[in-house]
């Protein structure tokens, strides 16, 4: 399995939602001179990501090599074919990720781009308009997507060119000799160099070399907590190892939150919910965020571990789908995410166990055959999920 690899002397800036994330993204579009790597789960249709769509297409025109890939399922067939046809009359290169599921159930769930080999960003921000809700009818959200992003760049670039590079390779036509070789070079670990700041690392999610790579960041961030544990997740449905992991801490004295948002998916409520009696027992903080749609995936443990990425807290992201994390050992920047972690918390609803015991027994009988059936379905397409 492979390990955590912190490389040092990087500036990684942390992005708030699409007010701030977009304008960095396209003014790092517009200064590219060579080379645009752009990865997305979802590519919509509205201002935002035309926005986008136009800037790349510019840098196409002044002989810019951009390629984009799209996730098939996240963006949806028709869009996706749309974009295939703009981008290839105007010289950018285009693919979609695993199109009808010809590769399996495995989707693109990361959020990369990369400009020069010298900027790179990295988050859980997909292409599309912050007031609108993902998926249709894209009906207004009562106030703007809260999610985050980091725009990276020193030694770490190198690390995230190279998997967005091979992420590239694998989705197109590749010779089987060709995707064996590509395989073992990416096996290859990266130097870890120096200790001084800024230090960080790229962790990624397949189902070859990286299958628990995410999970075990997280694993031992949480084993090693001494003060608190401040985490932002859209979903959460871990397996048992990772829910104990916060129970423990708990139990040790260590302050854990776990912020989780509700109101998408009344069966991902459902599951999430029936976590709560355990959670709450062991001592962990539990706060429902109902001001708008959460989408950050986001963690602080203590007072210099920080994560930011793709990866959602459930059997989905961690088991089944391609995800991507920055993970950053750095005080600056874990005071700076948790400050907005607690901004958040601020703005939630806090769950207590006497809101448990008020809810009637076909409630909570309806969490209990919620996670039953997600736990079924986990092991029916994710190794590992328990």
């Amino acid at each position: 399995m492979r390990t955590v690899t912190y490389v040092a002397n990087n500036d990684v800036t942390l992005l708030e939602s699409g007010s701030t994330y977009f304008p960095a993204l396209l003014a790092a579009i517009d200064s590219a001179k060579h080379e645009i790597l752009y990865e997305t789960y979802i590519y919509a249709e509205d201002d935002t990501a035309r926005a986008v769509t136009d800037a790349l297409i510019r840098a196409a025109k002044r002989g810019v090599k951009v390629r984009v890939l799209a996730d098939w399922f996240g963006t949806g067939n028709r869009v996706a074919l749309r974009l295939k046809e703009e981008f290839c009359a105007a010289c950018v290169h285009y693919r979609m990720f695993n199109p009808w599921f010809k590769r399996g159930a495995a989707r693109s769930h990361r959020k990369i781009a990369v400009m020069d080999r010298q900027v790179a960003f990295v988050g859980g921000i997909n292409t599309n308009d912050d007031n609108l809700h993902d998926y249709e009818p894209h009906a207004p959200l009562p106030a703007p997507r809260w999610d985050f992003a980091v725009r990276v760049q020193g030694p770490l670039v190198a690390e995230i060119h190279r998997e967005a590079q091979a992420q590239w390779t694998r989705a197109g036509h590749l010779p089987l000799v060709r995707r064996i070789n590509l395989f073992r070079e990416m096996r290859k670990q990266p130097a870890a160099l120096g200790d001084h700041p800024m230090r960080a690392a790229f962790v990624v999610r397949d189902n070859l070399r990286n299958r628990r790579t995410i999970q075990r960041a997280y694993l031992q961030a949480i084993g090693r907590a001494r003060k608190r544990v401040l985490m932002a997740t859209p979903y959460f449905a871990p397996g048992r190892k990772f829910r104990e992991a916060l129970c423990q801490a708990a139990r040790r004295g260590v302050d854990v939150c776990l912020m989780i948002g509700v109101g998408e998916f009344r069966m991902q409520d459902a599951v999430a919910s029936s976590f709560y009696p355990q959670l709450l027992a062991a001592g962990v903080r539990i706060v429902e965020y109902r001001k708008t749609q959460l989408h950050a995936k986001v963690c602080v443990v203590d007072d210099n571990w920080a994560t930011v990425g793709s990866s959602n807290c459930d059997g989905l992201s961690l088991f089944v789908n391609q995800e991507a994390n920055v993970v950053v050992r750095d005080a600056q920047f874990a005071g700076t995410l948790a400050r907005q972690i607690e901004r958040g918390v601020a703005d939630g609803v806090q769950v207590c166990l006497d809101d448990l015991r008020q809810l009637g027994w076909v409630r909570r009988c309806g969490h209990e055959m919620a996670y039953l059936l997600y736990k079924m379905t986990m092991r029916v397409v994710a190794i590992g999920y328990a």
